[in-house]
């Protein structure tokens, strides 16, 4: 069984026992986050597509940790004017569990 949440202007595939990693939530680890924008649910026979969410559907997951991802490089160059610039950025991300998807 998987299904596909729409979470933080992203969409996720997920199901029992994944984990992803998402835009920083607000929650502390241990704690239970429910996603109610369900776009599709399959459970290998059957695939409910909603328009645009499926009714009644939601993913329950658990939060385990608050991480930073890889650093990204950003450097601006312009060749023959002796300007370049360079900078970093790391995205703050939190790691979720799912641990059950309700039809």
């Amino acid at each position: 069984m998987y299904a596909i949440v729409e979470f933080g202007g992203k969409q996720h595939k997920v199901a029992p026992k994944d984990i992803i990693e998402v835009n920083r939530l607000n929650k502390e680890p241990e704690k239970k986050v429910t996603f109610d924008k369900v776009l599709l649910i399959s459970d290998g026979k059957k695939v409910e597509i909603g328009q645009p969410y499926v009714e009644g559907a939601s993913v329950e997951a658990e939060v385990i940790s608050q991480v930073k991802a890889r650093k990204v490089i950003i450097f601006k160059y312009l060749r023959r004017k002796d300007s370049h610039k360079k900078t970093g950025h790391r995205q703050k991300l939190t790691k979720l569990l799912i641990t059950k998807i309700n039809k």
